[in-house]
């Protein structure tokens, strides 16, 4: 029996497409009904679904966001109501998309379409689309407006603020409700996202490397590989390592 999860933060949409998956796909077993693209990503970690059908534009994080972070064998069907060239965009690299508002023959199509790639996936036929589907995600998350570059951190504690120079981060982190600027002297909290820090900071000098996880190139040590192939970075100045999602190792082949 298939696995899938279904991410949408509006729950009357989320209940329709469940309904008719029920209808068309009786034998796909739902695991989850998520409402934000936090609890996507940390059921899709736990649970590990075959299948996520994620929305795109979701409190947290975005569905974009949240298939750039997966690291098992879950696969993604975008729910969308992206411009034509997203669409299609997606097209060549998801195993499919929807279009809202969800018709019957289109959720058809995309049914027959994703049964064929997992029996191929299961047959260890498929290729996994898996860089082909960051480098897309990354053009879609950038192509938007760019606001001018940061330069400054300010970070609260207690009665002051610290203002940190952004050259001077070796790397953010989100932990929980806020993310961690990680200096070589310390760490500050503050409640920028890291998808809002994506696009304000430097893409030459700062790397997503996990969808948590925005690294400063100019504090890379090195990288190093376990036993089981997953990368981890070593940062000047820092003790512990930083794992690389899968989603984004293949920024780092030709390092």
């Amino acid at each position: 029996m298939t696995r899938a999860l279904i991410a949408d933060d509006e729950p009357h949409l989320a209940l329709y497409l469940r309904e008719q998956l029920a209808l068309l796909w009786p034998e796909l077993e739902i695991v989850h009904m998520a409402r934000n693209g936090n609890e996507a990503a940390a059921s899709i970690e736990q649970l590990e679904p075959d299948l996520a059908f994620l929305d795109i534009q979701m409190p947290g994080l975005s569905g974009l966001e949240v298939a750039q972070g997966i690291e098992g064998d879950t696969r993604v069907v975008f729910v969308t109501a992206f411009d034509t060239y997203a669409v299609q965009a997606f097209d060549h690299a998801a195993l499919d998309y929807l279009l809202k508002p969800l018709k019957t023959e289109r959720l058809a199509r995309m049914i027959e379409r994703v049964k064929a790639a997992l029996a191929l996936q299961a047959a260890g036929q498929a290729i996994a689309p898996d860089a082909r589907l960051a480098d897309v995600l990354l053009q879609l998350t950038r192509g938007r407006a760019t606001p001018a570059r940061l330069r400054f951190i300010r970070a609260g504690q207690g009665e002051y603020v610290h203002q940190i120079p952004v050259a001077e981060v070796l790397f953010f982190h989100a932990d929980d409700k806020y993310t961690v600027v990680q200096t070589a002297s310390g760490e500050h909290l503050i409640r920028t996202t890291i998808a809002e820090l994506a696009e304000q900071l430097d893409p030459d000098q700062f790397w997503q490397v996990h969808r948590a996880t925005l690294i400063n190139l100019n504090y890379l040590a090195g990288t190093r590989r376990d036993e089981s192939s997953r990368l981890f970075l070593r940062i000047k100045g820092h003790a512990s390592e930083l794992r690389v999602s899968r989603a984004y190792v293949h920024l780092f082949k030709a390092m």
